[in-house]
């Protein structure tokens, strides 16, 4: 891990303290900023490799921040935060944050969901030789990640381009909630389905897929999510 670039925002110095010596242990240089607005400076002038980022700091919320990142760039995203609310958690992945940890957390746990993070960011890409997916109206480029759906550039996180991508590879399987989380975040005792479920949510209004078309990426009710191929309309 070593040579990745982590920024810590967070107003609480002793949280940015206990991440720091835990994460130069591990090889990571640590970036800091105590404000909103100090990290959106930070994230311009050294272009970190993943943001850990707090959702109630002081002259720009973590959210806004977060908001304004995603405009610009596609750093991975972890939020933090000391609310044990849902609303905050799906809140936080609507705005565009590859997953979220709440306060009090455990240090290692952190150290452990960026390790992931990283992994999946930068190595998905060499987990098959196929670069490119093809069907009526879609186009997705694994190297340049890139998504063309019906004549329209898409722009994806990360996150949503993996999932993307790992559903399309397979047409008619489906996987469980579970099986995407392990298979795309790289965990599973530290995720939250909901997490996909935002993520899907995402995808799908982005790609805005035409009721006539092919494809769809479908809902397997009780079970979780496949990359659908339709049978075409038989013709009068």
């Amino acid at each position: 891990m070593n040579n990745y670039k982590v920024l810590i925002a967070d107003d609480e110095a002793q949280i940015r303290e206990i991440l720091r010596v835990y994460f130069q242990k591990e090889g990571f240089q640590v970036l800091e900023a105590e404000n909103g607005q100090e990290a959106l400076e930070r994230v311009e002038a050294d272009r970190p490799d993943i943001l850990l980022l707090d959702i109630m700091m002081p002259v720009m919320d973590g959210l806004q921040v977060c908001e304004e990142v995603r405009r610009k760039y596609d750093i991975p995203i972890i939020m933090l935060t000391a609310k044990d609310d849902d609303d905050d958690r799906i809140l936080g992945l609507e705005t565009g944050a590859d997953d979220y940890i709440t306060k009090p957390f455990n240090t290692r746990e952190v150290v452990a969901r960026v390790k992931a993070v990283l992994r999946r960011a930068g190595g998905f890409q060499t987990a098959t030789e196929k670069k490119t997916i093809e069907f009526p109206g879609l186009f997705i480029d694994q190297e340049k990640m890139e998504v063309t759906s019906f004549g329209r550039k898409v722009s994806f996180t990360t996150k949503e381009f993996e999932l993307l991508w790992f559903l399309a590879l397979t047409p008619g399987k489906v996987y469980s909630r579970n099986q995407l989380l392990e298979s795309i975040w790289g965990y599973t005792y530290f995720g939250d389905t909901r997490t996909v479920d935002t993520h899907i949510k995402r995808i799908r209004q982005k790609l805005a897929v035409p009721k006539d078309a092919v494809w769809d990426v479908a809902t397997v009710w009780g079970v979780g999510y496949k990359f659908e191929l339709k049978q075409p309309a038989a013709k009068a």
